[in-house]
């Protein structure tokens, strides 16, 4: 009868996946090899946005102009119970440090007709919205598409916008209210992002935004979370460097 118990018991343990580790470590603790950049606490690691298009200038002028951001910005992100929130008020929150190449993970969360997104080296961006009900789904192909695309990239005329990765390969996305998962790598200009353990954009080219005036992708660059005039959540954000 022991015997019987034990080879049950072993059997059930075997049967559990390995996601459900992830599940019991504590919030905003890193796994072996990722660094938390939000420790659950406080605003450290981050700092209030000024566009990677507006570094110019004067050391002292650069100073001034982040302290004008950050006096406009972080008063609207605050921390509540281990949780990152945004009151749509302010504006972008950003690294303080720059990435080139590096895996990051991060839970998110938005209310109906919530948009955000996660910019890449200073980039526009991974896809974060209620695409079911924002008013930002004009096109037939964008509504109830999901998020996880690489939204700014520039699709021609005919062309698929899941071949370029500005629409996701499947809509992915929990219900609206519920936590999700993004894991987004990037190496090189290439970017793979996962939502919630599914493949979503699987090694496509960001494309350089025009608008800031770069003709290719910097080689490093700020980690920011968008202001879209939404309410956010966010934690567990880990990254994890890529030599």
């Amino acid at each position: 009868m022991n015997r019987l118990l034990l080879t049950s018991l072993l059997t059930t343990a075997l049967a559990i996946p390995a996601s459900a580790d992830e599940r019991a470590r504590p919030d905003n603790t890193p796994p072996e090899g990722f660094t938390a950049l939000f420790n659950g606490k406080d605003l450290t690691n981050w700092k209030g946005l000024v566009p990677i298009n507006q570094r110019k200038g004067a050391q002292e002028e650069m100073q001034r102009r982040q302290q004008a951001a950050d006096s406009k910005t972080l008063p609207h992100w605050t921390v509540k119970d281990g949780i990152l929130q945004y009151d749509g008020k302010g504006d972008s929150l950003q690294t303080a440090k720059d990435y080139g190449d590096f895996e990051l993970w991060l839970d998110w969360k938005i209310e109906k007709n919530g948009d955000s997104g996660i910019y890449l080296r200073g980039m526009p961006q991974v896809q974060i919205w209620d695409s079911d009900n924002s008013p930002g789904a004009a096109k037939p192909e964008d509504r109830s598409s999901g998020s996880g695309g690489l939204w700014n990239n520039p699709a021609q005329k005919g062309q698929d916008p899941k071949s370029i990765g500005k629409v996701p390969l499947k809509k992915a996305d929990k219900p609206i209210g519920e936590w999700n998962t993004f894991r987004i790598i990037m190496k090189g200009d290439n970017v793979t992002v996962y939502l919630n353990g599914e493949l979503v954009v699987d090694n496509k080219p960001l494309a350089p935004f025009k608008p800031f005036g770069f003709d290719k992708l910097p080689a490093a660059g700020p980690i920011e979370l968008q202001h879209h005039g939404d309410k956010l959540w966010f934690k567990n954000i880990y990254i994890k460097e890529l030599k």
